[in-house]
């Protein structure tokens, strides 16, 4: 199975030390199903709003580092605090999500929780919250500084122009140039072109193990 349901009691495991209280009386007050997903490389989070027989339902995945954690879990309540008083009558990503959003992370900012580079690319990002939690590529950045057993990854960023590089699907593509925000690669066995994000992360490889 992908997903397995997180009993509460274990959630702490995956937050920073003095969130785990706050984080539990949302999650307690609106009777949210949490699941911790397996890793998945196009979201970080996903929710599910009440029906007339299931709960509200969360998802987060469980590889992320502590501070990761928590703002995507933060990122998901917001959608579930909107629906508590919107509905279905508002765009997921508007104007009303990205206030309810930005007054969530204020919360946890105001009382030190997160390091100090964290906090400013958060603070940044206050005024207009990125529609998901993975668009954000300066507060990403940071964030991955605090992976742990990620050392043979680089994100693609950082690898020099041409260089041979693998995902996590076993792919092997060949760096190509920048277009606006994005990375143009070439896949070596199809020849197709395809963009990656500048914060994706990615293993080297050299020819010699092709």
């Amino acid at each position: 199975m992908a997903k397995k349901e997180a009993p509460i009691s274990h959630l702490q495991q995956f937050l920073p030390p003095g969130t785990y209280e706050q984080v539990f009386n949302y999650l307690h007050l609106y009777n949210v199903h949490l699941t911790i997903a397996r890793e998945r490389k196009s979201i970080l989070g996903d929710y599910r709003h009440r029906t007339y027989d299931r709960n509200h339902r969360i998802s987060v995945n469980g590889n992320l580092n502590p501070y990761a954690f928590l703002i995507t879990l933060l990122h998901e309540l917001a959608h579930l605090l909107q629906y508590e008083q919107y509905g279905n009558k508002v765009y997921a990503h508007g104007q009303e999500w990205k206030i309810i959003f930005s007054k969530l992370l204020a919360q946890f900012i105001e009382h030190n929780i997160f390091p100090a580079d964290v906090k400013q690319a958060l603070v940044r990002s206050l005024t207009n919250p990125a529609a998901t939690s993975c668009a954000d590529d300066g507060l990403l950045r940071v964030l991955k500084t605090y992976d742990k057993n990620n050392d043979h990854l680089l994100l693609i960023e950082q690898v020099p122009a041409n260089a041979l590089f693998k995902t996590n699907d076993g792919k092997v593509f060949q760096k190509g140039k920048k277009l606006r925000k994005r990375y143009q690669c070439v896949e070596l066995s199809s020849k197709k072109l395809y963009l990656f994000s500048p914060v994706y992360e990615v293993e080297i490889v050299s020819e010699q193990k092709l």
